[in-house]
């Protein structure tokens, strides 16, 4: 069989795979019209978000306590860390604007101080910021005793495995991962699934007094926001979702889903190229010649081996992903990127071109590529240092408890030859995000989820945002969501970023009229940002 069969076959093979366990999956049943049980209000003490400043006197913290096991709601329970900033005009506070940023495993408790937000809203909204389940202060979720340890097991990933040693020992780190999650992260790990994060708003919600849900949730943020509408759809009192996943995909199969964000992320990426050529140097650095025969270069150049900058400091074919994509992400790191991506260029170009030694290269050069040469980790975690391992691992805590895969990590191995074909930045980067799920002590196909449906309607439309060239949650899931939802209306912005709200004063006219009087936006608005990735140079 030849390798293109072979790598189809297993591909064909871990979709059937994921969709024989998604079909397992039982939707949660939605609440019926019963009125609501009492629950405890939250005990809220004043706190400084940051200590190192004078304290402005407008924030409060607090500690609410869910249900560790919704099947037993009389059991053990864990703490969610909540902390709101109180509306500025109370004569005129409406009510608690809760908010998420994303991940999985981003922490919400300090989004009480976001200035995405205008004053009206601010004014009229106390803004809540909280960790889910797992996350951060919120009983992180930790399959380490210490640094030490996490670091013996993720420093044999690979981001980007490419050679037959590299992809064998990222496979075997993974187990080990999925081993020490098994010993250590206790009863959590098995209630770290969507549904339970949306139990847990419908408590903080009635435990603050509102009769409504007011909420804004950006990327994996969305799937909260879709899944309370889906399951409380009448508490819904205004919901924004802002860089959306697609929620039928992703809980029912992970493997396509992954796939997908890889395109998303190349379009996004051929996008950027594309601007920056068309801003031309100095406007981007990047800009002189064939933008996409420059970048295709220097990637493929990377995949034969890593590059050695003149200071030591090497940049690896995972580096140099991780960083492409975390400067997709948001147009203030585009620029900054484009130096770097010349600079490496002219690192690699150097020797063959001019006859030179790549020490010779423009030192301010080679400082802008040093910025390529550092991993970044794919999962949001803050670290806390009071405890011996600072991180939490809520990430794959809740990605592998939503999101079915085939049982078999080595699967993506040919997973990840197919991909590449199509998406040959990311694919592979996409596809080695996966087999950690494969042995997850509490996966998907064993763990209670919320499958839908997703078309409940609510009194008032689900406000859905997506940028048009959106790395992470590709703009067609934003569509997908608009039209899974039962009532819901889609605004577009113009844009390589992730997420859109605070980066457009018409957005921001639209989100306040939205959040303080419920008017939905008129559908199909294609708006622009406020900022340009390379503006002109004064």
């Amino acid at each position: 069989m030849s390798r293109i069969a072979s790598a189809a076959l297993a591909v064909t093979s871990a979709l059937a795979l994921v969709a024989g366990s998604a079909a397992a999956a039982v939707a949660a049943p939605a609440p019926g019209p019963a009125a609501e049980a009492r629950v405890a209000p939250v005990d809220w003490k004043p706190c400084n978000p940051d200590p190192t400043q004078p304290d402005p006197k407008i924030y409060d913290c607090a500690v609410y306590q869910v249900p560790l096991d919704y099947d037993h709601p009389n059991g053990e329970t864990i703490g969610i860390a909540m902390m709101r900033r109180r509306a500025g005009d109370p004569a005129k506070r409406i009510g608690s604007l809760f908010l998420n940023p994303g991940g999985p495993g981003g922490s919400g408790y300090l989004w009480a101080t976001t200035n995405r937000f205008g004053k009206d809203v601010q004014d009229r909204f106390d803004l809540v910021g909280f960790d889910p389940r797992g996350v951060a202060r919120s009983n992180p979720l930790k399959c380490f005793t210490t640094d030490e340890e996490a670091a013996a097991v993720n420093d044999r990933m690979t981001g980007v495995p490419v050679t037959r040693t590299e992809i064998a020992q990222t496979i075997d780190a993974t187990e080990d991962y999925s081993d020490a999650c098994s010993r250590n992260a206790g009863p959590l790990i098995e209630h770290m699934s969507t549904i339970n994060v949306a139990r847990d708003l419908d408590r903080m919600r009635r435990a603050v007094g509102d009769a409504g849900l007011t909420f804004a949730g950006f990327s994996y943020g969305t799937l909260i926001g879709a899944t309370y509408s889906a399951m409380y759809p009448g508490k819904v009192r205004a919901v924004i979702v802002d860089g959306n996943v697609d929620p039928n995909l992703r809980m029912r199969d992970g493997v396509e889903y992954d796939r997908q964000r890889a395109t998303g992320f190349e379009v996004s990426l051929a996008e950027y190229l594309k601007r920056c050529k068309t801003a031309g140097a100095p406007r981007c650095a990047f800009g002189d010649g064939d933008t996409r025969a420059k970048f295709d270069g220097i990637r493929d150049h990377l995949r034969t081996g890593p590059v050695t900058l003149p200071d030591g400091s090497t940049v690896t074919l995972s580096s140099f992903t991780s960083q492409v994509a975390n400067a997709l992400y948001a147009q203030s790191r585009q620029a900054p990127l484009a130096k770097s991506l010349q600079a490496l260029y002219q690192v690699i170009q150097a020797p063959a071109a001019q006859g030179l030694s790549a020490a010779a290269v423009d030192p301010a050069a080679v400082e802008d590529a040093r910025v390529l040469a550092t991993t970044l980790p794919n999962a949001l975690r803050e670290a806390l240092p009071e405890t011996p391992y600072s991180a939490d691992d809520s990430y794959y805590g809740v990605n592998c408890q939503d999101k079915p895969y085939p049982s078999n990590p080595w699967t993506f191995v040919n997973v990840a030859k197919a991909w590449e074909k199509e998406s040959p930045t990311f694919g592979r980067y996409q596809a080695f995000d996966g087999p950690t799920c494969s042995s997850w002590p509490a996966p998907a196909r064993d763990a209670e989820r919320f499958t839908g449906p997703w078309n409940r309607r609510t009194a008032t439309p689900v406000m859905v945002i997506g940028n048009l060239y959106d790395p992470a949650t590709n703009y067609t899931f934003s569509q997908r969501m608009q039209r899974q939802l039962g009532n819901a209306v889609l605004v577009s912005v113009d844009v390589v970023e992730h997420c859109a709200v605070g980066r457009s004063k018409e957005l921001g006219k639209l989100v306040t009229d939205y959040l303080v009087n419920q008017k939905a936006p008129a559908p199909g608005q294609l708006l622009k940002p406020d900022a340009e990735a390379f503006p002109p140079v004064a």
